[in-house]
C-alpha cells in the first residue's frame, strides 16, 4: 500500500484464511454523500448471503464525510469490508484499480457510489455466470433521474452474440466480471484516459473473455442522476472524447481483422463517442474548435471508416460522418442545422435496383456527396413513420416478376390483335 494510503478493516470475517467469496463489490467513492448511504444499504439488502460477498471501498480523497461514513459502515456491517483512504487520483480508474488489486472474490462487480442494486441482483447474476460459464454478466440497468440504455434488455440470454446483439452499446463498468479472466489477462482500467476508461475495459473483456450473459428479467442496477450535477460522465472537454474514441477503436482493430465483425463493433465508438462531437452543439462553437474537431477526427475516419460500417448507420449519422470524411465542414453545418430544426427529408424511391433515399441537404445538388450517403440501409423513423430499407429481390422473386411481365405483354398483344382483327379477333388475307 502506498505511503499516502490508509486502510480500515470492517467487523466481518475477511482474513487471509477466509473462504473465497462469490463476489467482491468494488466501490470507488469521491464526494459521494448522501448517495453513498443508499448504495451501501442496497449491498446489505442483497439476497446473497453476507459471507458470500465482500466490499472493497476506496475513498478517493473525499472531503464531504464519504470516508468517515465508509469507516462507520464497515464497523457495523456483517459483510466483510475493507476501506482504503487515499489522496484524490482525479478519476474513477485509480480507485477501481486499487479495489481490484485487493479483491478476493470469484467475481468482481464495480458499483458506483452514487448508484444502488436491486435486492436479488448479485444472486441472479452469479447464478447466471455459473450456469452459463461466461466471463461477463450484464444485469438490467434502469435510470433514476437520468436516462439509461434500453435496447439490450429485451430478453435474458445465457450467451449473447457480441456482433449481432446490442450488448456492445453498454460498456459501462457496472457488470459482473469473472476475476480469473481479469487476472489472466492482467486487466486494469487505463488511468491515462479521463473518460471512456470503462468502455475500454469492458470491451476488452467482451472480446477476450469466454462469453457475455444478459439478465434482463429483473432490474439489477439503478443508475442515479445526481441532483448536484457532479456525475463524472458529465465532466471533460471534447479532446478527451476523441482520446476515448481513439483508444476504443484501436482496441477493436487490435483484436479483429477488417470485415463485418470489426465494422459491427466500430458502430459503438463512431456513433456513441465520435458522432456527438458533430451534433447541434457544433453550431455554437468557435471556428477554431470546429476546425480542431475535424482535425482530430480525420485520422480516425481514415483508419476505420469503411463502406460496411457506413451501411450500419442511419442516414443522418452516416451523412454527417461522410461530410467529416470529405473534410466538408460547410456541408456538415448545413446538415446539422437541418437535423436541429427537426426538418423531415423527402423520400426518393428508385425501382431498378430498388433503393430508397432520404433527401437531406445537398442530395444530388452537385456538392460531391455520394448517393450512398443518403441511402436507407437500416430502419429509420421520420415524422413518426417507420421507414424500412427495400428488401433485396431474391432469384425466385425476379423470376416471378419476369413471368408477370411476359403475361402482361402477351395479354396486350392479344388485345391489340382483337382491335385490329374486328370482333372475332380474326384476320383475312388480302
Amino acid at each position: 500500500m502506498d505511503a499516502n494510503e490508509t486502510e480500515t478493516r470492517g467487523s466481518g470475517t475477511a482474513g487471509p484464511d477466509a473462504a473465497e467469496p462469490d463476489v467482491s463489490i468494488v466501490i470507488g467513492a469521491y464526494e459521494a454523500m448522501p448517495y453513498l448511504i443508499r448504495c451501501l444499504e442496497s449491498v446489505e439488502e442483497q439476497t446473497l448471503a453476507a459471507d458470500r460477498m465482500e466490499i472493497v471501498a476506496v475513498d478517493d480523497g473525499s472531503t464531504d464525510g464519504t470516508g468517515e461514513y465508509l469507516d462507520s459502515f464497515a464497523a457495523r456491517t456483517a459483510i466483510p469490508m475493507r476501506v482504503v483512504h487515499q489522496a484524490n487520483s482525479g478519476g474513477p480508474s485509480g480507485p477501481r484499480n486499487v479495489g481490484l488489486g485487493l479483491a478476493r472474490g470469484r467475481y468482481v462487480f464495480f458499483l458506483d457510489a452514487d448508484d444502488y442494486f436491486g435486492p436479488e441482483a448479485l444472486e441472479r447474476m452469479v447464478a447466471m455466470g455459473d450456469r452459463a460459464g461466461t466471463d461477463v454478466v450484464l444485469g438490467k440497468i434502469v435510470g433514476v433521474n437520468r436516462g439509461a440504455a434500453k435496447s439490450m434488455w429485451k430478453e435474458t440470454v445465457e450467451r449473447a452474440d457480441l456482433y449481432r446483439s446490442n450488448v456492445k452499446f453498454t460498456l459501462s463498468a457496472q457488470k459482473l466480471f469473472r476475476r480469473a479472466l481479469l487476472q489472466r489477462l492482467g486487466m486494469s482500467f487505463d488511468e491515462k484516459l479521463r473518460t471512456g476508461e470503462d468502455a475500454l475495459f469492458t470491451m476488452e473483456a467482451y472480446l477476450r473473455g469466454s462469453g457475455v450473459s444478459v439478465v434482463a428479467d429483473y432490474t439489477c442496477y439503478y443508475l442515479v442522476g445526481r441532483d448536484d450535477g457532479k456525475h463524472v460522465t458529465k465532466s471533460g472537454d471534447y479532446v478527451l472524447r476523441f482520446d476515448s474514441a481513439r483508444a476504443l477503436m484501436g482496441l477493436i482493430a487490435d483484436h479483429l481483422p477488417p470485415g463485418p465483425r470489426r465494422d459491427s463493433l466500430m458502430v459503438r465508438p463512431f456513433v456513441i463517442t465520435l458522432l456527438p462531437q458533430f451534433g447541434p452543439g457544433l453550431l455554437k462553437q468557435p471556428e477554431a474548435v470546429r476546425a480542431r474537431k475535424m482535425e482530430l477526427a480525420a485520422p480516425l475516419i481514415a483508419a476505420y471508416w469503411t463502406p460496411g460500417l457506413a451501411r450500419r448507420l442511419k442516414v443522418n449519422e452516416r451523412l454527417r460522418l461522410t461530410c467529416v470524411a470529405n473534410d466538408r465542414l460547410d456541408l456538415l453545418l448545413d446538415v446539422v442545422r437541418f437535423v436541429k430544426a427537426k426538418s423531415e427529408p423527402a423520400l426518393v424511391r428508385e425501382e431498378r435496383p430498388a433503393r430508397l433515399y432520404l433527401a437531406y441537404p445537398h442530395f444530388r445538388d452537385g456538392s460531391g456527396l455520394p448517393d450512398p450517403a443518403y441511402e436507407v440501409t437500416v430502419t429509420e423513423w421520420i415524422g413518426g413513420r417507420r421507414i424500412e430499407p427495400p428488401e433485396p429481390k431474391s432469384f425466385l422473386s425476379l423470376v416471378r416478376r419476369a413471368v408477370r411481365g411476359i403475361r402482361r405483354r402477351a395479354l396486350r398483344a392479344v388485345r391489340s390483335g382483337r382491335v385490329r382483327g374486328g370482333r372475332t379477333g380474326t384476320r383475312t388475307r388480302a
